[in-house]
């Protein structure tokens, strides 16, 4: 008879209803300690919609509207390149470019990031259709989630600036929880900018939400909308000056 497997070593068990906080804990501490090898003290978090075409596949996209939405590709690529030259060097990884690790504007987040030859993060999440990792990501930081809620205190925990581009659903979900973590104190003061000035206000009445006494007045000063990563970039470094 052989001898049974390790707990630590049965597959079965690890992936059994018991061990979900065993996983959980897991999904925390492996991308802790990855990111402590590496050095990376802060992060800019870009989020936006993995749907948004690159230029060169914009002629390729069937829906007319969302192609006239590559230029937030092109805005969220530079950004990274702005971001990731102005703050890494080789001991230190200040402001690093972290993603979801998908398509669109966190393939452009990435991209940008290794065109200068500097590091990038992605959370990646498995999904029913199946997201797979973008080629830009710097291997040793890509990392694959089973449970949003790790990965969304990922985000968060080393997180210097929040920079929302169009997206869907998920984008949602990801701006307005990080909205309410400021607005209730649980995560310090940071810049989260709005990529689009028109498109964002067009999609969420802001000011209508104020005077409906839903949000304070100063509840709209927790948001910044920016339409180029320069002006982004000044609001950050502006921030922490």
């Amino acid at each position: 008879m052989k001898n049974p497997p390790k707990a630590y070593e049965n597959i079965p068990f690890l992936c059994s209803e018991h061990c979900r906080p065993v996983r959980l804990q897991l999904e925390y501490l492996y991308p802790e300690v990855a990111m402590q090898q590496n050095n990376i003290t802060s992060t800019i978090v870009l989020f936006g919609s993995a749907r948004i075409p690159a230029p060169e596949n914009a002629a390729a996209c069937k829906n007319s509207k969302l192609a006239e939405l590559t230029p937030f590709y092109e805005e969220a690529r530079k950004l990274a390149r702005i971001v990731s030259t102005s703050c890494q060097t080789n001991h230190e990884c200040e402001y690093v470019i972290i993603t979801g690790g998908g398509g669109g504007v966190m393939e452009a987040g990435n991209r940008g990031a290794k065109e200068v030859g500097c590091k990038s993060i992605a959370l990646n999440i498995t999904l029913p259709h199946e997201q797979e990792a973008n080629p830009y990501v710097t291997e040793e930081l890509c990392f694959q989630f089973h449970y949003f809620s790790m990965r969304k205190m990922h985000f968060m925990l080393r997180a210097k600036a929040i920079c929302i581009f169009p997206g869907g659903f998920g984008t949602f979900d990801e701006l307005f929880e990080a909205l309410t973590l400021i607005q209730t104190g649980k995560i310090p003061p940071m810049p989260v900018i709005l990529f689009g000035s028109e498109h964002w206000k067009r999609m969420v009445d802001w000011d209508y939400m104020a005077e409906c006494g839903l949000i304070g007045p100063d509840d709209l000063k927790l948001i910044t909308f920016c339409d180029t990563a320069e002006a982004a970039w000044e609001v950050i470094s502006g921030f922490y000056a």
